[in-house]
């Protein structure tokens, strides 16, 4: 099941001439995964305080197709492609729905996370409600 969170460029996101610098792109995805926790029931200082793991992130693979600009509506869509004991995959994709070019693809991401204890900062299992809920956004056709 794929998770899908909508965000708009602001000026602050973009360069001299209404361009997304490219690391935004980073904090958007990082925004959708957040989103996709809390639509899971989770919060990121829940995780800290309740199961007492943090997730890091270990490998990044990004793609930049196109760019975005100021006041663009992009959707981000995030899943699960790989589920482990202490870590996973997520693919993220951006697409801006009204590009004008119609290339609507302008950004892809896989990203391993990984959980670790809150405390020791080593690798633990993910706890096992967060791991049913990562599981309903498991694509499981690739």
């Amino acid at each position: 099941m794929t998770h899908l969170t909508d965000i708009r460029v602001y000026y602050e996101d973009t360069d001299s001439g209404g361009v997304v610098y490219y690391a935004n792109y980073l904090k958007f995805t990082e925004r959708a995964r957040t989103e996709l926790l809390r639509a899971g029931g989770f919060e990121n200082h829940s995780l800290k305080e309740e199961y007492e793991v943090l997730f890091v992130v270990k490998h990044i693979e990004a793609d930049f197709l196109k760019s975005a600009r100021l006041d663009n509506l992009l959707r981000i869509e995030t899943e699960v492609i790989q589920l482990k004991n202490a870590s996973l995959v997520m693919k993220q994709s951006i697409f801006c729905p009204k590009d004008v070019d119609n290339d609507k693809h302008i950004f892809t991401l896989n990203v391993t996370l990984v959980c670790i204890n809150a405390k020791s900062y080593k690798p633990v299992a993910i706890p096992k409600a967060l791991k049913i809920n990562f599981r309903n956004h498991l694509d499981e056709s690739l």
